[in-house]
């Protein structure tokens, strides 16, 4: 809850400036109250939603960066905050208001969703690997606990919804290539036939990069196939497959390194020929059937993942995972039975991930003889209830969710004993908002509540023997936050101030004989204060300028580590206390659409100890395209610059790295050119 102490002045202050303002303001912009908010599972209008939400359509996707990484479309985005768009073998690091940045590799604590098929595992593990940004049409992030709507590890949710084919159909290619080795090459149909709506997208992706050992290669396919059935029955049928044959792991350095040569890799990662390697195939199936009664929403999905990884070290440095995960869910939406005033919706998720793991010797780049063999089952089912109550310009949301997840490891490795066992975690995740109603916007206060386990790699023994790491547990925060959000003609802006404690956050560290491998234990309870504003303002028909600006305060209240040293009062390592996002768009009648982003990251500290402290950095974005139509045909030329001014600076920081290797230096100056065909059909 709130330390009142703390934060009663800044709410105060916040909230009276907001409320003078409101008296003042003019010409509504009613779009808004248009716009509606999908990732909530009980749909409202932005302005009725009684969260803190943010939405990127397709034009900003697709039409305004290189789209190498999702942090590329997301920088905008308040309260997240994201690194590593080089190192694709450790994945984007995402953290929204805290939750993820613990992360090693890969997303913690935050729900990734895409066409209502959840890309996060049920241990709570995710990646974007899978997702092709050359086919999202629009994406949704509640900033927030939000285990009342998803359940574990559910600190923020990322929903992506991808294009569906428009009408009449079109064909489109795309060639791309330009500094650090890029080149990317997408081919894209879709359209409508009768009752089936289709849209297939391929791409391939080659990049270099920028240090030595830093190469990557990646191909996907993504196919939606959307089927009317009848007046009011839909089935939606997505496929998704992911080949990432190859992609090097350059290691975190130490300053000096980074001073001599900011290329170089850790010499223990090119050694051992540190990287990953993955193909995952998903199937995802999506019903719904609408009527006046209600609207029932049916999910079901699999997902097969092959994957392998070498650390660099020889003790069981080499991991092969074959893994699958699935799961079936439901949702009913009352409608006509209810007061206009209601609305309800309630249902239940039940997943199941089941993970062959190996590990074997890593031999200076070879595969070695077998040390760990173990299966990983994980079962997590879920019930839960939303509501809404409208009362004039007032309305209440409410939710409620009970979820229960089960770890259960099968020993088959045998010569160092059976370390076979389950763990079991369960929690009740409640949430309240209230939302008003103004002339020209709306207030509102939210309260609720997440819980996150460790993942499967998270729960590893420190001694590097099998089973589970029992004294782990879940972490589980409190938030609230009062926010306010404003339109008017051509402006809409948006600010949200939030307090959260969290108990038993989980953090990483590192062991000397095995560094390369990251472990996790708890922290007695922490607490996080920030405040979020975002602004996108028309300057004119064809000139738009968007802001974003994140301020916290993000600290460990009670924390004594495995050697006994005293970290309470330490702000959390990997995230800086501000960041902010500027954006100025020039687009007209003639094809032209010229983009410039600024992007601004405050010092952050790469230890709990916060001894060694980071430097903030800005980088400047640009990209121009001109679009010519000829008849059916339409030509999209492009070009970009990214870090024009040639800034220094570090694409991730390795929280807690032994040895001082916190960094992994970013690249300076880098342009690409590319060009779109589309022929309408």
């Amino acid at each position: 809850m709130l330390a009142p102490k703390r934060n009663f002045h800044l709410l105060l202050f916040i909230s009276a400036i907001l409320f003078t303002h409101q008296l003042n303001a003019q010409d509504v912009y009613t779009e808004f109250d248009e716009i509606e908010v999908t990732a909530t599972r009980l749909n409202s209008s932005l302005l009725n939603s009684s969260r803190s939400v943010s939405l990127i359509e397709k034009a900003r996707i697709q039409n305004a960066t290189q789209l190498l990484a999702m942090d590329e479309v997301l920088a905008g985005v308040p309260g997240l905050y994201m690194q590593n768009r080089y190192n694709f073998a450790q994945d984007l690091r995402v953290s929204i208001r805290g939750f993820g940045a613990r992360s090693a590799f890969g997303i913690r604590g935050i729900k990734v969703i895409v066409d209502g098929i959840p890309e996060t595992m049920p241990d709570g593990q995710a990646g974007v690997d899978s997702i092709d940004l050359g086919s999202v049409n629009r994406i949704e992030v509640l900033r927030g606990p939000s285990s009342s709507h998803y359940g574990n590890a559910a600190g923020g949710v990322i929903f992506i919804e991808t294009e569906s084919g428009s009408e009449p159909g079109f064909i489109e290619t795309t060639f791309a290539g330009g500094d650090l080795g890029y080149g990317k090459f997408q081919l894209k149909t879709g359209g409508q036939n009768g009752r089936l709506n289709y849209l297939v997208n391929t791409s391939k992706q080659t990049l270099d990069g920028y240090r030595q050992h830093s190469k990557s290669e990646g191909a996907l396919f993504n196919g939606k196939f959307d089927i009317r059935l009848n007046d009011s029955d839909n089935l939606k049928f997505t496929l998704n497959y992911t080949d990432q044959p190859e992609s090097q792991d350059p290691g975190g350095i130490n300053i000096g390194q980074v001073t001599t040569d900011r290329k170089s890799p850790r010499d223990r990662n090119l050694s051992y020929d540190s990287g990953e390697a993955l193909s995952q195939k998903r199937i995802g199936l999506v019903y719904e059937r609408n009527n006046p009664e209600g609207k029932l929403t049916v999910r079901n999905y699999y997902v097969n993942r092959d994957f392998s990884n070498k650390l660099p070290f020889k003790n069981g440095g080499s991991v092969n995972i074959d893994r699958e995960f699935y799961g079936f869910g439901a949702q009913y939406e009352f409608g006509e039975s209810l007061s206009d005033r209601l609305s309800l919706v309630m249902g239940f998720d039940f997943d199941r991930q089941d993970d062959d793991r190996k590990r074997f010797n890593n031999d200076l780049g070879k595969i070695g003889s077998l040390t760990f063999d173990q299966n990983e089952k994980v079962n997590s089912n879920g019930l839960f209830l939303q509501s809404r109550y409208e009362l004039g310009s007032w309305s209440i949301s409410s939710g409620l969710r009970y979820d229960e997840v089960k770890f259960d490891i099968s020993d088959h490795f045998l010569s160092n004993g059976d370390d076979s066992g389950e763990i079991k975690f369960d929690a009740v995740s409640p949430s309240l908002g209230l939302n008003y109603n103004l002339e020209h916007g709306s207030v509102f206060l939210t309260m609720n509540s997440s819980f996150e386990t460790p993942t499967t790699t998270e729960l590893a023994n420190p001694d590097n023997s099998g089973g589970f790491n029992a004294s782990l547990k879940p972490q589980k925060a409190n938030n609230i936050e009062l926010g306010y959000k404003y339109a008017m003609d051509r402006l809409y802006y948006e600010v949200a101030i939030f307090d959260i404690d969290l108990q038993d956050e989980l953090v990483p560290f590192e062991l000397e004989n095995l560094t390369g491998r990251t472990f996790y234990s708890n922290v007695g309870k922490s607490s996080r204060t920030g405040m979020e504003s975002l602004m996108s303002w028309t300057l004119k028909p064809n000139f738009v300028f968007d802001a974003s600006y994140t301020w916290s305060d993000f600290s460990f209240d009670n924390f004594i580590d495995k050697n006994n040293e005293d970290f309470s009062g330490s702000k959390l390592p990997g995230l800086p206390q501000s960041f902010a996002h500027f954006a100025f768009r020039y687009i007209n009648e003639n094809g032209l659409n010229a983009t410039y982003n600024f992007n601004y990251s405050g010092d952050l500290y790469a230890n709990n100890a916060n001894s060694v402290k980071v430097n903030s950095y800005s980088v400047s974005n640009f990209r121009l395209s001109y679009q010519v139509n000829k008849g059916n045909w339409s030509i999209l030329p492009y070009m970009g610059m990214n870090n024009i001014f040639d800034t220094e600076f570090n694409s991730n920081i390795r929280i807690n790295a032994f040895g001082s290797r916190y960094y992994e230096p970013a690249p300076g100056r880098n342009s690409y050119l590319g060009i779109t065909f589309t022929r309408s059909m």
